[in-house]
């Protein structure tokens, strides 16, 4: 759908941290209106560090992204506007339910109140009447709903708890899963292929099927906010009072971020409240935080080297996902452009004697399908009328997910135990091989995992349609993944082993450097005919 309904962030918050204060247990009369509630700039007077961390967010940016207005506009355009409230009900809730809009075209001229997921829309909200589509009901009252029992009265307006508002409990993956978890209907999309809607976007369930959700096996009981809101880091408060402002009498509590941190990113400085420097630290702090969430996602597990003759190499990479509740990338996946870089290098040249999955970085990755064999892309491909591949939604007929699997089970006699493992061989072909001497002390292999939150195809049917401006395709960043970046930054380890400050330039590496370090695993096997040299990494380095 778009980049916001897909970005993670554990939208539709699970704490309630920022609403509910007081020292009592009793319901007080509220002496706010619901028409202040509604107004996210209210919550701003008690609570300014959620506000700010939710003003930079994706949640804030949802009805304002210039790629979801160009998408939403195109869609009504080509379906003569039967797309309806479809996106907009996820991008502006609020704006559909005070009916301010029905069709996001009007979003320019929609109140600022409006705008966006706001606080309104997530802490009051009383029920989820469903798995998808936004199914999530509001009380429409003075009162807001969170995650804490005791105590809950304060003296502003009347809160209550709410199983959806808390952290730890599984209907919070409810409210947030039933946002980002999107079926086609049809029309506006011509019938599916298998007769079936198509499940477009699926975190939710994607997470539901996972270790991270409850279940019999020993599940870890993670939803969604035990990732995308944590406790906040510095120079943010992890721990403190909920609410600040004269008169008021708040304890301490844990704090959770409202940044949502996931991989979509504004393309224009956001927030803009008038305050460069605080809207430019925001601004860089979400980046930030998006580096470090990412960070802790996806690791290259193992490099292989297979020692084909003594000029002659093949190279296995392993990726494993550690630590994403679901497939990886997930939200938008027909959007998103994930895949590994591999690098050969000999004798300490400049130049590899191998690469595949190097771009430049305005470079479109899928047109190097065809012309890269060895590409290792992860994403979702769609089919649509015609023989073209479509871009747009509501021309779909199928979706096929090429992602990286999500862990399902944590028992190592169940043959799904390592379902979110996998590897492939440089080159593909059985036949090939790589120049390159099987010998450490010559050759350095490097991997890069690559994410792209929105692939430049995408957005350049939407430049080509005449829907979006041309100067947003230089402002989509490519993020990659650094999972060794701590330990490359350590002086204690550094000391001892300069080349390891490489480690923050790539996902892992095969070289000498990493074998003698010591900090990861190094085995020689008989595999396939061949002998294979390998490097892997012991455990999740990264903060």
């Amino acid at each position: 759908m778009t980049r916001a309904l897909g970005a993670w962030h554990a939208a539709i918050v699970a704490s309630a941290a920022s609403l509910v204060i007081g020292c009592s247990d009793e319901a007080a009369d509220s002496t706010m209106t619901v028409a202040q509630l509604t107004d996210p700039s209210t919550c701003k007077e008690c609570h300014v560090q959620h506000y700010q961390e939710w003003s930079a967010s994706m949640h804030a940016y949802a009805s304002k992204d210039p790629v979801f207005r160009a998408m939403n506009r195109r869609g009504q355009e080509e379906t003569n506007g039967a797309l309806g409230s479809f996106c907009v009900k996820c991008h502006a809730p609020m704006a559909v339910e005070r009916g301010a809009t029905t069709d996001g075209l009007n979003l320019a001229e929609v109140p600022e109140a409006l705008q966006g997921v706001t606080c309104y829309f997530c802490h009051n909200a009383d029920a989820v009447a469903g798995t998808h589509n936004n199914p999530i009901h509001l009380s429409n009252d003075a009162t807001m709903r969170g995650g804490f029992k005791n105590p809950v009265r304060n003296p502003a307006h009347r809160s209550e708890y709410s199983f959806l508002m808390s952290g730890a409990s599984p209907e919070s993956a409810k409210l947030c899963g039933s946002c980002h978890d999107i079926v086609l209907p049809s029309p506006p999309a011509p019938p599916s292929n298998s007769g079936a809607p198509v499940h477009l976007e699926r975190t939710f369930s994607e997470w539901q099927a996972s270790i991270f959700a409850d279940g019999d096996d020993a599940g870890a009981g993670l939803p969604c906010p035990s990732c995308h809101m944590v406790p906040s880091p510095a120079p943010f408060k992890g721990f403190g009072p909920a609410a600040e402002k004269a008169g008021l009498a708040v304890g301490s509590r844990n704090l959770h971020e409202h940044l949502f941190p996931g991989v979509d990113v504004a393309f224009a400085r956001f927030p803009d409240t008038g305050n460069a420097a605080e809207d430019e630290f925001l601004e860089s702090r979400h980046r930030q935080r998006i580096q470090y969430f990412l960070n802790s996602t996806v690791h290259v597990k193992e490099i292989c080297v297979h020692i084909v003759n003594v000029d002659q190499t093949r190279i296995t990479v392993m990726l494993e996902n550690v630590g994403a509740g679901h497939l990886w990338p997930s939200g938008a996946s027909h959007d998103r452009r994930a895949w590994v870089e591999v690098k050969a290098y000999v004798d300490g040249q400049a130049t590899p004697v191998y690469e595949s999955g190097a771009i430049a970085d305005d470079e479109d990755i899928t047109s190097r399908e065809g012309r890269d064999p060895d590409l290792w892309l992860f994403r979702d491909k769609l089919s649509g009328v015609g023989d073209k591949e479509p871009h747009m939604f509501w021309d779909v007929t199928d979706a096929k997910s090429y992602a990286l699997p999500v862990a399902v089970t944590l028992v190592p006699t169940d043959p799904r135990y390592f379902a979110n493992h996998v590897s492939r061989t440089y080159p593909l072909s059985k036949t090939a091989t790589i120049g390159a001497p099987p010998d450490p002390a010559r050759l350095r292999v490097t991997v890069r995992v690559r994410l792209q939150a929105m692939g430049f195809d995408v957005l350049d049917d939407l430049i080509a349609s005449g829907h979006l401006d041309p100067a947003i395709r230089a402002k989509m960043p490519i993020f990659s993944l650094y999972p060794n970046a701590v330990l490359a930054n350590k002086p204690e380890v550094i000391g001892p082993h300069p080349e390891l400050r490489r480690l923050g330039e790539v996902s892992f590496e095969w070289s000498e450097a990493v074998r003698n370090s010591g900090r990861f695993d190094a085995v020689r096997n008989f595999k396939d005919g061949a002998t294979q040299d390998c490097i892997g990494m012991k455990s999740p380095q990264s903060e």
